[in-house]
């Protein structure tokens, strides 16, 4: 009992305790409201592509392009509002952007039995020579329009709009993956391919729904990093594939059966968050962050296959 109780809240449990050990280190810098602000606004785009990154993993897969395809919505949006073009279409075709893409890539791996990894691996490939394309390898800055910047740094009521905008995100897909029809079909296919095929459940429409979901995530988040920035660079999402996926395997030791949950993921995006806060806040030398984060991961998924035994969604 004691084991399944510090499977299930330990994780909870650890940010408690990772927020507190720099409360007392630095209080007058880490517990403030503003501070407190700046970690959901910092932390926002990395929430919405480690929600992208839940889907395609409740199905089993892995999608290794989700940093290029973020790298892709900024340049994307970016490019679009130097044309004249009007903000909501740019922040609107960085997310079609990001569909198109994961519908490719779920159609490969769905139709053709490609395994995710090379798949997604060679979209990514594809997607940096796109965005060179684009850009002739460049950042983008030059002429973007002031409105571009507008819903990267805008405040509501002292809130930060980019955090307004991932918790929505969260509620609304939390409700999806567990009180909709198409949210446990992914569960169900996650569970057991075969077993969801027998149940009737269309695997092949509900994979590339997954990939397409997560890349459009992932095409959101680069079109507000733009945003928040005032530019849009070539590699921005790069730092976002390893953090994205530590948030979801954090998360997976959240959820009582061990697989990737909405609620789980966001609990992981906390933890990385505040800690390359406080960490920064220390002055800590960024490498150290590396190892903390990739010591994260490989905890992470001890813990969920030393737990995998436990309950059953």
């Amino acid at each position: 009992m004691k084991g399944k109780t510090l499977k299930n809240y330990g994780t909870v449990a650890a940010l408690v305790v990772i927020i507190g050990i720099f409360g007392l280190l630095r209080p007058a810098s880490f517990f403030t409201l503003k501070n407190f602000l700046n970690i959901t606004r910092q932390a926002a785009p990395l929430a919405m592509v480690a929600l992208g990154a839940t889907f395609v993993m409740t199905i089993n897969e892995f999608d290794l392009s989700i940093g290029n395809i973020v790298s892709l919505g900024g340049v994307v949006a970016a490019l679009l509002s130097i044309q004249g073009v009007p903000i909501p279409v740019c922040f609107l075709a960085a997310v079609v952007a990001g569909l198109i893409v994961g519908c490719v890539n779920g159609v490969i791996v769905a139709k053709f039995g490609i395994l995710s990894f090379i798949t997604t691996l060679g979209m990514g490939t594809v997607l940096d020579g796109v965005i060179y394309g684009l850009t002739g390898g460049t950042t983008v800055f030059n002429g973007i329009p002031k409105a571009f910047t507008i819903p990267g740094i805008l405040k509501i009521a002292g809130i930060p709009f980019i955090t307004i905008v991932a918790a929505m995100l969260y509620i609304v897909f939390h409700m999806f993956m567990n009180h909709m029809s198409a949210g446990r079909k992914l569960y169900a296919i996650g569970g057991s391919k075969e077993a969801a095929e027998t149940a009737g459940i269309r695997i092949f429409r509900y994979r590339i729904l997954a990939f397409a979901l997560s890349a459009a995530m992932a095409g959101l988040a680069g079109a507000l990093v733009a945003s928040r920035v005032g530019s849009a660079n070539t590699t921005a999402g790069q730092g976002y594939f390893l953090q994205s996926y530590a948030a979801v395997f954090i998360g997976c030791t959240v959820s009582k059966s061990g697989v990737p949950c909405v609620i789980g993921t966001l609990v992981g995006t906390i933890i990385l968050a505040v800690l390359a806060n406080g960490l920064t806040i220390l002055q800590m030398p960024s490498f150290m962050q590396n190892i903390i984060t990739g010591g994260i991961i490989i905890l992470a998924v001890v813990l969920q296959k030393l737990g995998a035994g436990h309950g059953s969604r």
